[in-house]
This record gives structure tokens, sequence and C-alpha cells, in this order.
């Protein structure tokens, strides 16, 4: 998914694939020199999850291949 240029001091953000098709399931992340970051999307002035990316890689490691069955509770 393409990325506009942006100042260095601004991250670059972009939205999950796995978000849903409307507007109220809008995960984006940026990659940074020391993780990622994570935002809500429709609120994206709000709080941030910011991760490592040894972090990072390990969650996507660890999630199920795309129409793969989920996990059951």
């Amino acid at each position: 998914m393409p990325v506009s240029l942006q100042p260095a001091s601004q991250p670059a953000w972009f939205k999950s694939s796995y978000s849903g098709g409307n507007t109220t399931e809008c995960v984006e992340a940026s990659f940074t020199p020391s993780g990622v970051l994570v935002r809500d999307s429709k609120h994206t002035g709000g709080p941030l999850v910011a991760v490592s990316t040894a972090v990072w890689q390990t969650f996507i490691r660890h999630l199920p291949e795309r129409g793969a069955r989920e996990p059951t509770k």
C-alpha cells in the first residue's frame, strides 16, 4: 500500500490491510527507526501504541494466515 512522502519528523501512516471495509474498524501503523507506532485512524490525534521491532515481528509471526480459521475461545 502506498505511503506518501512526509517530513522526516512526521510518521508515514498507512491503513492495515486487515482493517474492516467500513470506517469503524481502521487501524493505522507507521514504521519508525525504533519500531512501529499503531493508532486508531478515526482518532489520529489520540493515543499511540509504540512497540519495538522485535515485539512487532513476534506479533506478526503469531497472526493466523489470511483465510485461516481463527482460534476458538
